[in-house]
């Protein structure tokens, strides 16, 4: 282990703290200065291969959610050519960027955390995150806050692993080298967070190499990102940057035999189809391919009649509410007991009436428009549902200009199956099921069986045998579960996230335990004093 990496190993990293942005302050200044140049800027972004901008002429506009009129510029696309030409840039990179030390690979990463904790990037990726995504300042400040945790975060885990070592005896020397894969890491990421180009960036540390497809309505951010890295001094080609139509680019880039990982996160029915893409071609590879995500999620909160309504509100309308519950972790269904239920209901629609729905970087603005037209038509149809089934208690009410938005919408149904307790919509529906006092178990059990994710839960109770008998039936519900709060908002090096059943493979971003899984170690014995008898020892009786 290097000693740039044991000094990091030694101590708990400290979050970047948030900003306030308030009225009057200079943060406040700056970020209006950003947001003027990002909305001024009329980008013309590249793929960006083995250092090469590459400009193919085939393009799609890149749109504020909440001002889909007006375009910020456009974004080139790539196909077969570009793949190739990304895979052979890999391949050069990695013959000497997988050999340097880990210090080596550390130190531009590290940088860019700083550069993204203050100064003029950490405005401008704000600023980008809050037009393109359509996040609020605070929101966005957030994201990008955790873009930095995460590589520091990585660093620390990468020191941690190198740390574990064998026994070595008297005479022999036993050594683990975490290589990198041997073939490229394909990273798929999402539009909902700028954090997320650790997909990207974790991999890279280690030594891959990495080509990038970010989601088509976050490419803004993405290319800011991999800017970013490369002004750090990332080698040309250690990440490759492919823009395009996610079936073109993402089944070419799949079916190639040097793939060595994949490291997603988007919806499930996705993921299950790269997964069958490569299970159809697993002889075509070199390596069998680690397949590392995150996927869908239907977050709950079952009340007890112990809780406390007050927190539970709070809890229920944060945790559906923010970013437009375009998060898998967002609360989505609700398990309320009878007796609670006037008072929370209450709460509920008073709260959730109250939510500011508009342009995300006016202030006081609290929710801003869903990421595209595609995600809009959904959230309409589901609304109309809802509507139809008299199943309304606030909002229900969407409109497309000038931007995608949706009214956070609080739903009450009788049926504990129902889609809306059961389907993921990634947009602000909020369904609760009122249940009798006496059936707290059966209702568990209800919470267990009823959707196929194990993303994140809650469970509210003052009760802590109730607490207890839902820590046991709820074992495998969630893989971020938590206990009177919010299932959202999980912290780099606080709650590691991941979820399994349909949420993904559970190998919890920014641990060692995702780390692990973008390294092939090789065991080296090496034998001080070499046995130089050639008599093979004779077994006894």
């Amino acid at each position: 282990m290097t000693a740039l990496a044991a000094s990091i190993a030694a101590q708990d990293f400290d979050l970047v703290p948030s900003r306030s942005y308030r009225a009057g302050s200079p943060e406040r200044a700056r970020l209006e200065a950003a947001l003027t140049e990002v909305r001024s800027a009329a980008y013309d972004l590249p793929l960006v291969i083995g250092g090469r901008e590459v400009r193919t002429g085939n393009t799609f506009p890149i749109l504020a959610p909440h001002e889909r009129a007006t375009a910020l510029g456009s974004v080139h696309t790539g196909s077969a050519p570009e793949v190739e030409a990304a895979v052979a840039a890999a391949r050069e990179a990695g013959r000497t960027w997988g050999r340097l030390p880990a210090d080596e690979r550390a130190a531009p990463f590290l940088r860019a955390a700083d550069m993204l904790s203050e100064g003029p990037w950490r405005d401008r990726l704000v600023a980008a995150t809050m037009v393109e995504l359509s996040k609020t300042a605070a929101q966005a400040d957030g994201d990008v806050a955790e873009a930095a945790d995460f590589i520091r975060a990585n660093v620390a885990n990468m020191a941690a692993l190198e740390s574990v070592q064998p026994v070595s005896p008297a005479g022999f020397v036993n050594h683990v080298d975490y290589r990198p894969l041997e073939g490229f890491v394909l990273a798929i990421s999402p539009f909902n967070y700028t954090s997320m180009n650790n997909l990207a960036f974790g991999p890279a540390l280690l030594g891959n190499s990495v080509l990038w497809k970010p989601a088509s309505t976050a490419a803004l951010v993405a290319n800011l990102s991999l800017q970013l890295l490369r002004e750090a001094g990332l080698p040309d080609g250690v990440i490759s940057l492919l823009n395009g139509e996610g079936r073109e680019i993402g089944d070419l880039v799949v079916r190639h035999p040097e793939l060595a990982a994949i490291h997603f996160t988007g919806s499930t029915r996705t993921f299950r189809s790269i997964w069958d893409t490569v299970g159809r071609n697993v002889s075509r590879y070199r390596d069998f391919p680690r397949i590392v995500g995150e996927t869908g999620g239907k977050g709950f909160v079952a009340v007890h009649p112990s809780a406390d309504v007050e927190a539970v509100a709070v809890a229920c309308v944060r945790g559906a509410y923010e970013y437009q519950g375009q998060k898998c972790a967002a609360v989505t269904r609700v398990y309320a007991p009878r007796s609670l239920w006037p008072a929370l209901k209450e709460r509920l629609i008073e709260q959730t009436e109250a939510l500011a729905v508009g342009d995300p970087t006016m202030p006081g603005t609290q929710l801003g428009a869903v990421i595209s037209g595609r995600q809009h038509a959904g959230h309409v149809d589901a609304l109309a549902q809802a509507r139809e089934e008299n199943l309304v208690l606030a909002g229900g009410d969407a409109w497309d200009t000038p931007g995608w938005f949706v009214q956070p919408t609080l739903l009450e149904v009788s049926d504990p199956r129902s889609r809306f307790m059961t389907e993921e919509f990634f947009g602000p529906i909020m369904a609760v099921y009122v249940y009798e006092d006496s059936a707290w178990e059966e209702t568990l059990r209800l919470v267990d069986g009823t959707s196929e994710y194990g993303l994140t839960g809650a469970v509210f109770a003052a009760d802590e045998s109730a607490i207890a008998k839902a820590d046991r039936v709820l074992r495998y519900t969630a893989g971020n579960y938590y206990i009177n709060d919010k299932p959202t908002g999980a912290a780099v090096g606080q709650q590691p996230f991941g979820g399994a059943r349909a949420s993904g493979t559970n190998d919890k971003a920014g641990t060692v335990w995702n780390t692990i899984r973008f390294t092939s170690p090789r065991t080296t014995k090496w034998t001080q004093t070499p046995d130089s008898g050639s008599r093979i020892a004779a077994l006894d009786g």
